[in-house]
C-alpha cells in the first residue's frame, strides 16, 4: 500500500513538473492562430499547415496533445475542430493575447525565477535586461499583446466593482494608473453625477482620448499625464489605484499612497484594487500571483501588508470589500 501511495504521488509530482508543456503547446496554437484557421469548420493538419506556413505533420501532433486536454478535438476522419475551449483563442481575444504573453516573456521570466529567489531582482528585468514596462513601451507591438492581455483579464472586473462597492458618494474620483480609461468610464457611465480624472504617463492617457470622447465623457472626465511616484492630480476625494499597487515594492507602493493622500481632499479615500492573499494553506491564486509578481518586482499583499502600506503613507486601512471577481477594493483614509 505504502508503496502504491509513494507511486501516485511520483505520477501526481510530475504531472505538476511538466505543466510548461502545456502552457508553451497553447502558446504556439495562439501564435499560429489555430483557432481563427478553424473557425469555419473542421480541418485536416496538412490543409492548416499549409495556412499557418508550418508543417502539417508537426501541426497534428500539437493538435492532438491539446485535444487530449479539451483544446480542440480530432474526429474519425482526422479533421481537427474547435471546442469550447480552443474558441476562446479565436480572434485578437484577451485569451489569446494571454497565451501569447505568457508564452514568450512571461516564460522567459519564470525561467529566471531561481535568480530572482537568490537576488531580489525582478525576472523580467534579468531576463530582458530591463523593467517590463519599459520593455513594453519600447516594443509597441509587444506592448499591445500586453495591453491585450491585461484587458482580457481584467475586463470583466468592472461591474463586480461597481456593484459591491458604492462610488456614487464620490464627486470627482481620479483613477491613478488608469491606462486606456476602461474602468474610469464605466463608473462614470454608472453615477452620471460624478467626475473623472484618468491619471498615467502623457504616452497613455493620450491614447486614451478618443474612447473618452466618443463615450460622450468629454465633458465630466479629464485627462492628466505625469508620473504617481513624483505627484498626482489633486483636488479629488477619492484615488483609485486598479491592479498598480501590486507591480510595486514596498517603498515605491508607499511612495504613491503618499502622493494620493497628499493631494486628496479631507475626509477623502484611496481606493486599492488588488487581490488580497489569505492566511493559511488553502489553495489561493492570489498565492501564484504573487509569485508571478517577482517576474515584475513588485507582490501581492495579505489585510496585513495593506495595513503596514496605508499607515507608512500617513493612512488607515478602513475595510476590504470583496467582490464576485476575486479582487478586492481595500479602502483607506486619513488617520
Amino acid at each position: 500500500m505504502a508503496e502504491a501511495v509513494a507511486e501516485d504521488l511520483k505520477t501526481q509530482m510530475n504531472q505538476l513538473i511538466r505543466g510548461y508543456w502545456t502552457t508553451q503547446a497553447i502558446f504556439v496554437a495562439a501564435e499560429l492562430r489555430i483557432a481563427d484557421l478553424l473557425a469555419d469548420g473542421p480541418k485536416l493538419p496538412e490543409e492548416l499547415g499549409r495556412e499557418a506556413g508550418v508543417r502539417g505533420d508537426m501541426i497534428y501532433r500539437l493538435l492532438r496533445a491539446l485535444a487530449s486536454v479539451g483544446i480542440f478535438a480530432e474526429d474519425d476522419g482526422g479533421r481537427f475542430a474547435l471546442t469550447p475551449l480552443a474558441d476562446t483563442l479565436r480572434g485578437e481575444s484577451g485569451q489569446r493575447a494571454y497565451a501569447r504573453l505568457h508564452g514568450q516573456e512571461f516564460y522567459q521570466s519564470w525561467a529566471k525565477m531561481l535568480d530572482a529567489v537568490r537576488t531580489g531582482d525582478a525576472g523580467f528585468k534579468l531576463a530582458f535586461e530591463m523593467p517590463a514596462f519599459e520593455y513594453f513601451s519600447k516594443h509597441p507591438e509587444r506592448g499591445a499583446v500586453f495591453d491585450g492581455a491585461m484587458t482580457g483579464h481584467h475586463g470583466a472586473e468592472a461591474d463586480p466593482m461597481l456593484d459591491a462597492y458604492d462610488f456614487s458618494v464620490f464627486r470627482e474620483l481620479v483613477d491613478v494608473g488608469g491606462g486606456n480609461g476602461s474602468l474610469l468610464m464605466a463608473i462614470l457611465k454608472r453615477h452620471r453625477g460624478m467626475r473623472g480624472v484618468l491619471f498615467d504617463l502623457p504616452r497613455v492617457v493620450e491614447r486614451a482620448g478618443p474612447a473618452i470622447e466618443s463615450a460622450f465623457l468629454g465633458d465630466r472626465c479629464r485627462i492628466a499625464g505625469g508620473s504617481f511616484l513624483e505627484s498626482v492630480p489633486g483636488g479629488a476625494d477619492a484615488y483609485l489605484l486598479r491592479h498598480v499597487v501590486h507591480d510595486w515594492r514596498d517603498d515605491d507602493a508607499v511612495t504613491m499612497l503618499r502622493n494620493c493622500n497628499a493631494a486628496m481632499e479631507p475626509g477623502g479615500k484611496v481606493l486599492i484594487v488588488e487581490i488580497v492573499v489569505p492566511a493559511g494553506n488553502d489553495p489561493s491564486f492570489a498565492k501564484w500571483m504573487d509569485l508571478m509578481m517577482v517576474t515584475y518586482g513588485g507582490k501581492e499583499r495579505s489585510e496585513k501588508q495593506y495595513r503596514e502600506l496605508f499607515s507608512a503613507a500617513g493612512l488607515q486601512l478602513t475595510r476590504i470589500v470583496p467582490t464576485r471577481a476575486g479582487i478586492s477594493i481595500i479602502e483607506g483614509g486619513r488617520d
